[in-house]
């Protein structure tokens, strides 16, 4: 009687936690469609065309596009012409941003994208194939009266893929090509309240440098920075889940070494993945608003990846320890097969952001797309990484595909089985069935909010209110794993409540051969999971 009123108390416990956790995912949701606004904002930056006559050019001189100090403007290359100024004394000057604002640090980070305005002329044909050369310049100051301190200077060649719609006639041109965006910058924190890029385009006749790339009108540049609303929110989430991660994490190792026997993989694989999660949550980009930390996205790709990498190794031998009869459970290397394809394609995705967003670190004009080495070597990363994600999912079905046949085989035979091993099978199937199902509904949702997020414009709007798609998919999407990790360590911690006389082996009807049967998962008899409680009563009844 007693024990069956334990376990009615189990049955409403993880009710109301789970009911207490679906409140704390619709709140996530929420709190990014209703509060934060869009994550980014795209703002549209035009070049103007400065003159520099002097020696040497750039050394020791920026050129501003506008302000007390601007420079000499060009309308246009007609004007250069008449005047018998030359290619190499032009500069494309953009100032970031426009007029009478600032940026900030809550802007986390600058991404441009360059546009090429070329014209159709008969004797300047653009080149199939064409490269360009850019001699470009960052700097940057706080004061609108301080002069500008040099952040990078490179010179960049960039592919140019551009089509032209109409024919090729004397009476064509002036019409303009229809060119590809280029890659052109990025930068992992915005420190500085004002930035200033300068851009040549030098010509080189005898070198072939800016040969045959048509007549260039103008330049177009569109700056990507995160929404300072946003970063607020974001941060303040992060913020709030640190704690609740590390509460669970604590109470959950807590019970796992009470126990009189060594933890389990399986138990130790949560709390690896629990480590994970809150290293991912542990909000250090707070530092980021004092600090010119430009390592801030290459660290967050780092942290993303070991927590999808540890994830996706959990699934695995989450199935593997739920196979039952496998005589390899309980040991990390009876996994390499299956583990191995994760540990490869996540070095081949580590190496590529290293090649990419690790050389950005000293020059942010780079982009490792721009080259044909450098292309082939992302795309050879990439593939790499593609068939390992191929393996590791086949082999996660045929695992998956093992558990559910070996389910249906001792389904059949429960009633068969004395108290203890009917139990413990109970138990395992209930806790795989359960899992399997949160697991595939995360997953539903995140590509599902994912895709609404690229096909919608960013906005819902019903009546007065504005919902913000991209960031509900973010923050929803975010708390939901970080809801999922804490579902995985409350429902698989070990228990510790005695269940009365019922409990003992000589009761339950364990024999040697099955007491060491229900050692080597978490349902031992020592301490069963609130799941496999739940499992018990079901049986029971």
């Amino acid at each position: 009687m007693a024990g069956a009123i334990i376990e009615n108390m189990s049955t409403r416990k993880l009710c109301i936690v789970g009911g207490i956790l679906l409140v704390f995912q619709v709140i996530a949701f929420l709190v990014g469609g209703l509060i934060a606004p869009s994550p980014t904002t795209a703002v549209p930056y035009m070049s103007v065309k400065c003159i520099d006559v002097r020696k040497n050019h750039h050394k020791a001189k920026w050129l501003m596009p506008w302000g007390p100090n601007h420079c000499k403007k060009l309308k246009d290359f007609d004007e250069a012409v008449s005047r018998q100024i030359e290619a190499n004394d032009i500069v494309f000057a953009v100032h970031i941003p426009l007029p009478s604002k600032e940026m900030s640090p809550w802007f986390q980070f600058m991404l441009f994208i360059m546009q090429l305005d070329i014209a159709f002329k008969m004797d300047n044909d653009l080149k199939e194939n064409a490269e360009i050369t850019l001699d470009v310049s960052l700097a940057y100051r706080d004061d609108m009266f301080d002069d500008w301190e040099e952040i990078a200077h490179a010179i960049e060649i960039r592919k140019l893929k551009c089509t032209f719609g109409s024919p090729k006639t004397v009476e064509s041109e002036g019409r303009h090509y229809d060119c590809d965006f280029l890659p052109f910058m990025e930068i992992g924190s915005v420190a500085h309240k004002y930035y200033l890029i300068n851009i040549r385009l030098p010509v080189n006749d005898r070198k072939g440098i800016n040969v045959g790339i048509g007549e260039i009108k103008d330049i177009r540049l569109v700056g990507i920075h995160q929404n300072g609303g946003f970063t607020k929110v974001w941060f303040a989430m992060k913020t709030f889940l640190t704690p609740s991660i590390l509460i669970i994490m604590v109470w959950y190792w807590r019970r796992i070494t009470l126990m009189t026997r060594a933890p389990v993989l399986l138990e130790k694989v949560i709390f690896a993945l629990g480590i994970s999660m809150t290293f991912i949550n542990i909000p250090v980009e707070w530092f980021s608003i004092g600090f010119d930390w430009t390592w801030m996205l290459l660290f967050g790709d780092i942290r993303q990846g070991i927590f999808y990498a540890m994830l996706l190794s959990f699934w695995i031998i989450f199935c593997g320890e739920h196979m039952m009869d496998q005589n390899e459970r309980n040991r990390l290397s009876g996994y390499w097969k299956q583990v191995g394809p994760i540990a490869v394609g996540s070095f081949c995705l580590f190496i590529f952001d290293m090649c990419e967003r690790g050389v950005q670190l000293k020059n942010p004009f780079y982009s490792i797309w721009t080259t044909e080495v450098g292309t082939e070597l992302a795309m050879a990363f990439i593939i790499v990484a593609g068939i390992c994600l191929c393996l590791y999912f086949l082999f996660l079905c045929f695992m998956v595909f093992q558990v559910f046949r070996n389910i249906s085989g001792k389904q059949s035979s429960l009633p068969a089985m004395s108290k203890a091993r009917r139990l413990h099978y109970e138990g395992l199937i209930f806790r795989f069935k359960f899992l399997m199902l949160i697991t595939l509904a995360c997953a539903a949702m995140t590509v599902i909010f994912f895709i609404v997020s690229q096909v919608t414009e960013g906005h819902w709007k019903w009546g007065d209110i504005t919902i913000q798609v991209n960031s509900a998919f973010f923050t929803g999407i975010y708390g939901m794993w970080n809801l999922y990790v804490f579902a995985l360590m409350f429902l698989y911690a070990p228990s510790h409540k005695n269940y009365g006389e019922d409990q003992s082996n000589g009761d339950l009807g364990v024999n040697s051969g099955e007491e060491l049967q229900l050692t080597t998962t978490i349902t031992h008899v020592d301490g069963p999971t609130e799941v496999y409680k739940l499992a018990r009563k079901e049986a029971q009844e």
